[in-house]
């Protein structure tokens, strides 16, 4: 095993027992937010030129995140309502879909490895990661503030 797969599997590791112990919490806009705030320093490697690529491979990589990858965490979790308290539901296939893109990853990432340099490929997969998280959380947020808004309901005339 290679250390690129190692720290892989590892960091899916972690990924997953985080996302597990996030579903048991009630979500918030913060909780929304933050994480693709917090990724988008990544964008800094970019300043180091070897990590440099083509401005439409890094569109077209952002798009493939935000369409084709995006979709089924979209379609796996939905936000519910718990009394006053919207929780995030995950479907059964949750874990396995995340596992899934993993797996494509880690084979797209060695394909297109031998076509660009390592770290223009790690920022290549940074971008279409971040497209996928993204699209993801704009996605929550949009059912999250629509869940809000039927919570309070229509105000009623005096």
């Amino acid at each position: 095993m290679t250390p690129l797969l190692v720290s892989t599997i590892l960091g899916t590791a972690a990924v997953l027992a985080w996302r597990i112990r996030e579903g048991r919490t009630p979500v918030s806009v913060r909780k929304i937010v933050i994480p693709p705030l917090a990724m988008s320093t990544g964008f800094a490697m970019f300043f180091y030129p070897p990590t440099r690529i083509n401005p439409s491979w890094g569109v077209l990589a952002f798009i493939l995140g935000a369409l084709v990858f995006a979709y089924p965490l979209i379609r796996t979790s939905r936000l519910t309502l718990e009394g006053d308290q919207v929780m995030l539901k995950r479907s059964g296939a949750f874990l396995w879909v995340l596992l899934g893109l993993v797996t494509i990853r880690i084979g797209l990432r060695g394909y297109v490895e031998h076509l660009i340099s390592p770290l223009q490929t790690a920022g290549l997969f940074f971008i279409l990661a971040f497209g996928m998280i993204v699209r993801w959380r704009l996605t929550m947020l949009w059912e999250y503030r629509s869940l809000r808004a039927r919570q309070v309901g229509p105000k009623k005339p005096d």
